[in-house]
């Protein structure tokens, strides 16, 4: 058999990568309302939400919406200007859903109290032993050392300034910028973020829902601030805090930005 020439590339390279996707926790199962948010979220911050992917959470509800009802919120949201891209993982009713709209699901992990089927996991008997005579135990071995504390993992330092387009993110640790944060760039960390210079750009703290995650910046003309997914946009900012030094914190679920003294 002759190979020469013949190409063995593959067609399409797949890489799995961190990507900003949106979690619309429904709360009220009203289509028309949630259709109405969307669009006013749209139109008030283009830049960021227009053909926005969102990921539809309906962990929120008492019970998952029937396919025609979810079908409707999905053409809505279209229709409004995000994409719904997804199911976030509830329960096994959720899977079902998924499957009938033929989006794909995404969860981290099965619960534990739930079986594959999806009915309730049964709590292990405890069962009475008549008591028996044991064997004296052996001497238990001499313990081994100790081993060293882990050393604490330092934060992320970035030293260039983030340009339009880049992305940087800190996992499980605080974020360090000493430059600037360019419009249309994005700095994420699942602890607090720091940026030395102007943060033109979004800032996410706190991603893995640390809500003692801050934000701290020198020169704040934010397109976007986010703390354990609370948010933000510029147009949402009091004009007084653009270009000063501030910081970002969440306190009783609302986003506090303030001045630094």
């Amino acid at each position: 058999m002759n190979v020469v020439g013949m190409d063995f590339e593959p067609a399409g390279e797949l890489k799995i990568g961190q990507v900003g996707i949106a979690n619309l926790r429904i709360r009220t199962l009203d289509v028309a309302r949630l259709v109405d948010e969307m669009r006013s979220r749209v139109q008030r911050a283009p830049n960021l939400f227009d053909r926005a992917a969102v990921v539809l959470d309906f962990g929120g509800l008492a019970h998952a919406p029937d396919a025609a009802t979810a079908r409707s919120l999905i053409d809505g949201l279209r229709a409004a200007g995000v994409l719904p891209v997804a199911l976030a993982y509830g329960t096994s009713e959720i899977e079902q859903l998924s499957i009938q709209l033929g989006l794909p699901l995404l969860a981290k992990f099965r619960a534990q109290y739930e079986r594959v089927d999806g009915t309730p996991a049964p709590a292990a008997a405890a069962t009475a032993l008549p008591p028996r005579r044991e064997p004296p135990p052996p001497e238990p071995p001499r313990a081994a050392p100790a081993p060293a504390a882990a050393q604490p993992q330092p934060g992320l330092m970035q030293v260039a300034p983030v340009r339009s387009g880049q992305q940087i993110y800190a996992d499980h640790r605080d974020l360090t910028v000493l430059t600037t944060v360019g419009a249309g760039a994005e700095v994420i960390a699942d602890g607090s973020v720091h940026i030395y210079g102007a943060l033109r750009g979004r800032a996410l703290a706190g991603a893995q829902g640390n809500t003692q995650a801050r934000i701290f910046c020198r020169e704040f003309h934010a397109e976007l601030v986010a703390v354990a997914g609370h948010y933000k946009v510029l147009e949402d900012i009091p004009k007084d805090l653009i270009g000063k030094p501030v910081q970002v914190w969440l306190e009783d679920e609302q986003l506090r930005i303030a001045a630094l003294d």
